[in-house]
């Protein structure tokens, strides 16, 4: 028995309340595939579809899935279940869900399939929980089969960030892609880069105020120590002489 959605109060948000704002710069641009685009609006909204999927630093050649576009280009899939092949493949997998916890992954999902920021703590505990029983696939499934997918976004429309702006506010949302795509915790676990201390040629000035300054002396003073004692040793005969006749 499938456990249903945990139940979560959606607060008030730009995006519950319909728009008669007159479209500008700062308005988001639909791609939508409804009016059978051209060859070249269809690479525009391919592009679309990945800068939104995917983080702007993961655009990269190796992360574009060819298949999937020449199946959207052919129309034998449409813009959902485009957007749909690109959340479960390999390259959002490794780049997303395995370098985040479960309620930070569930943050990013939220913002880029359904185009708008979680409501409370409560809904990332509502989607955490399918994520955990359902599995990556099953969590992006219930995503985009969401009635809220559906009714925004329809089978045709790139997801975008829905009413960003709103008219009469001084600073609205900021975009989405301003947030990192892994958080502390990975960070963390991630090599530290080589700074240019560790890499600089050798100064005297600088060695002789570093910390290692003390055990170097003790090595230099230990072997001039054993070189006194040979000499020693060897003038009072206890060690023979080395040399010529």
């Amino acid at each position: 028995m499938p456990i249903p959605l945990l139940n979560y109060s959606p607060s008030s948000r730009n995006h519950r309340v319909s728009g008669y704002e007159i479209l500008g710069d700062e308005q988001p641009r639909i791609y939508t595939a409804e009016h059978l685009p051209s060859s070249v609006e269809m690479d525009a909204l391919i592009t679309a579809a990945y800068r939104q999927i995917f983080h702007e630093q993961q655009m990269l050649d190796c992360n574009r899935q060819p298949f999937l576009e020449s199946q959207l280009r052919n129309g034998q899939i449409t813009v959902r279940d485009f957007i749909r092949g690109l959340a479960i493949s390999d390259a959002f997998r490794r780049l997303n869900y395995e370098s985040n916890n479960n309620y930070r992954f569930v943050q990013i999902c939220v913002q880029r399939f359904l185009g708008r920021e979680v409501y409370n703590e409560r809904e990332k505990l509502a989607w955490s929980i399918v994520l955990a029983t359902k599995g990556l696939e099953g969590f992006i499934d219930a995503l985009v089969d969401s009635g809220e997918y559906i009714s925004n976004f329809g089978y045709n429309t790139v997801p975008y960030q829905r009413r960003r702006i709103l008219q009469g506010r001084s600073q609205g949302e900021l975009p989405f892609a301003r947030m990192a795509r892994y958080g502390e915790d990975y960070r963390d676990k991630l090599p530290l880069p080589i700074t240019r201390k560790q890499i600089e040629p050798f100064n005297l000035q600088t060695f002789l105020r570093s910390s290692d300054r003390d055990v170097v002396l003790w090595l230099l003073a230990s072997l001039l120590g054993v070189i006194v004692l040979f000499t020693w040793l060897t003038a009072f005969g206890y060690l023979p002489k080395f040399g010529g006749y």
